[in-house]
């Protein structure tokens, strides 16, 4: 592909990068002028290299030609030697705020395939028409084209205004007949204007020669195009361009259509499936960023190594995106043969790609006279609805939901035979992740765990969980606490005080406090739990995400605090079987954390334990279903 930066183009700064690009299809009948015009665009914008205007007028005249502009665009010898547009030549425009990017896109009737090409690629269009010979065939089929791809901004510019010696009845005559066209295509046309490449006429600015036109050059008309890309309130889609690794880092490059992405938002990736956490942004000589917006080509580090590959689409997990096996596609057909039903192809759709079968040809018709035919086979030159059956998934949505994703491409073999857009992605959903511990701490920003306070009755157990659990939360925890006394009301309310019964108290207390764990909770259980096989039994049920602090206070200092007069009851044989007094409490020989109550403050208690909880749930992520 030419690329006029390099071969006359004033170079684009690097400070350009940052700001919004316009990639604009140039197309329209053979010899309309198309090259002529981007190439007078770019000399009278002041955006030729130095002395390229010069070796423009040398070469010309070396082929005994008028200066021809064309040529600035027309980079292939075959071009040159022929007179017409083969491949899609690229011209940037440079202009405040924003660079303009004009895509050449061929006229002649054999390289439509390389003009789909340059529209795929379009967030805008110009059409361009010869003011004395009207709307052709191709000029029809580039309309078909550009409606087809979904290019919804569109300006007209009837060239070549000259050769009717500036008829304003003229053109308003040629200017009935297009706007025809482009409403039975359903394109509506932003401007139709006069210009005339060669001289300059409403190029860049107005002319004496159309004192009549009072609407936009071509210049105004470009300055007025918007770039295609998503709000960025719209779910985010990374479209995955490569993988790269350096050292041991693997930087997924690819760029953000839509969406916004943040350092630490968890990514699933269509089709493949798989799912991880963004760590980083990676800029090559950049200062580092925490996030990415619609329309950034970006590189990023996730917090582990998963397998992705161009193609994939990444999207965040609430708005996960899908794949699809079957596409519903309005095509323009460029093969050889007719398109019909049992066709194998290629099937591109953004950076992705799938083998595939036409399934199925719902409607056809005839793109030079945009007259509408059932029939099963789609000749060449013109259009159709049908259903393409994918071998494999691919990351896909209809056009006028996301573009980016929305646009086709039909290869047979190892050539470009057709093109459209999505109109419907029957799709298959990629299975989400389940979500597992690591997925919920990623939501959450931190981990669940089981915190199980254990200590006599009155060592302020329930006082400094429930003041825990207050700064927890206010600090951005999930956090829980299953009081003792609500479970003996409720859920435990059957049960006694014998040995037997305590231990299925802990066990329904320990099931409950498990299934909040794995919702990614941090659940805290204010509950003597006497006995250490019993305290075993629930760490062993819990898992990795079992902690066991030991609030520590010895019987006398218990007794004497006595919130719940239980001590002198028990004392008084009232209580039978009363932790401390007339049962054992097994005291935890090597807990994760003690908290001694002896001399009582319950804000540094609370502190104590707050902290504690933050540091394991909040610091490097396990494998494990807590902590």
């Amino acid at each position: 592909m030419y690329d006029s930066v390099s071969e006359g183009a004033a170079p684009v700064n690097d400070a350009s990068s940052a700001h919004e690009t316009v990639r604009v299809a140039v197309v329209g009948h053979v010899d309309h002028g198309k090259s002529t015009l981007v190439g007078r665009l770019l000399h009278d914008t002041g955006s030729l290299t130095e002395g390229k205007a010069a070796a423009l007028e040398g070469l010309s005249k070396k082929r005994g030609m008028e200066l021809e502009w064309a040529f600035l665009t027309d980079a292939l010898q075959a071009e040159r030697d022929q007179g017409i547009t083969i491949d899609v030549a690229q011209a940037i425009l440079q202009r405040p705020g924003r660079r303009i990017v004009l895509l050449d896109a061929p006229g002649h009737r054999e390289f439509l395939k390389n003009m789909i090409t340059g529209a795929a690629q379009a967030d805008a269009a110009i059409l361009v028409v010869d003011a004395a010979e009207g709307v052709r065939d191709q000029t029809r089929r580039h309309a078909t084209l550009l409606s087809l791809l979904g290019v919804k901004q569109v300006a007209v510019f009837v060239n070549k205004i000259d050769l009717i010696g500036y008829d304003q009845a003229l053109f308003e005559t040629l200017e009935g007949e297009i706007r025809a066209l482009l409403q039975g295509l359903g394109v509506v046309a932003k401007t139709i204007a006069p210009v005339s490449a060669r001289h300059g006429d409403n190029i860049a600015d107005g002319s004496d020669n159309l004192g009549w036109w009072a609407g936009p050059s071509v210049l105004e008309a470009l300055d007025s195009f918007q770039s295609a890309k998503p709000a960025h309130h719209r779910p985010a889609r990374l479209l995955v361009q490569d993988v790269y690794k350096f050292d041991e880092r693997r930087i997924i490059a690819g760029r953000l259509v839509s969406g916004r992405l943040n350092v630490g938002d968890a990514l699933v990736f269509a089709p493949s499936g798989v799912s991880a956490t963004i760590k980083s942004f990676e800029r090559w000589n950049a200062p580092s960023v925490d996030h990415a917006i619609a329309g950034e080509s970006i590189g990023i580090q996730l917090d582990e190594q998963i397998f992705v590959k161009r193609g994939d689409v990444g999207g965040l997990i609430s708005t996960a995106p899908v794949a699809s096996q079957k596409l519903r596609v309005r095509v323009f057909w460029l093969g050889d043969e007719a398109l019909s039903v049992g066709k194998r192809l290629k099937i591109k759709v953004g950076s992705g790609e799938a083998q595939g079968v036409v399934e199925k040809i719902e409607r056809a018709y005839d793109t030079a006279g945009l007259e509408a035919r059932n029939g099963l086979s789609i000749p060449r030159h013109d259009a159709g609805d049908v259903v393409l059956a994918l071998a494999s998934p691919i990351a896909a949505d209809a056009h006028d939901v996301e573009p980016a994703i929305g646009r086709v491409v039909l290869v047979d073999g190892f050539t470009i035979a057709g093109g459209g857009v999505i109109l419907e992605a029957l799709r298959t959903k990629v299975e989400l992740p389940v979500p597992t511990a690591r997925l919920r701490a990623t939501r959450f920003g931190h981990r669940g765990a089981v915190v199980w306070l254990t200590g006599l009755s009155g060592a302020g157990k329930s006082t400094v969980a429930e003041a825990a659990e207050k700064r927890l939360f206010a600090s951005g925890i999930n956090v829980v606490r299953l009081d003792g006394d609500v479970l003996r009301a409720g859920l435990n309310k059957d049960l006694g005080f014998s040995a037997e019964d305590r231990a299925e108290a802990l066990r329904r207390t320990t099931a409950v406090a498990k299934i909040l764990m794995e919702s990614g909770l941090v659940v805290l259980v204010p509950m003597i739990a006497p006995y250490a096989a019993d305290r075993a039994s629930a760490r062993a049920t819990v898992g990795d995400g079992f902690h066991e602090v030991y609030v520590s206070a010895d019987v006398a200092t218990c007794e004497s605090r006595d919130p719940k007069g239980l001590y002198a009851k028990a004392r008084a044989g009232n209580l039978p079987g009363f932790t401390g007094i007339s049962a054992p409490y097994e005291a935890p020989t090597h807990p994760e954390l003690t908290i001694d109550t002896t001399t009582y403050d319950q804000n540094a208690a609370a502190d104590q334990l707050t902290t504690y909880i933050v540091n394991q749930v909040t610091g490097a992520m396990s494998d494990g279903a807590g902590i």
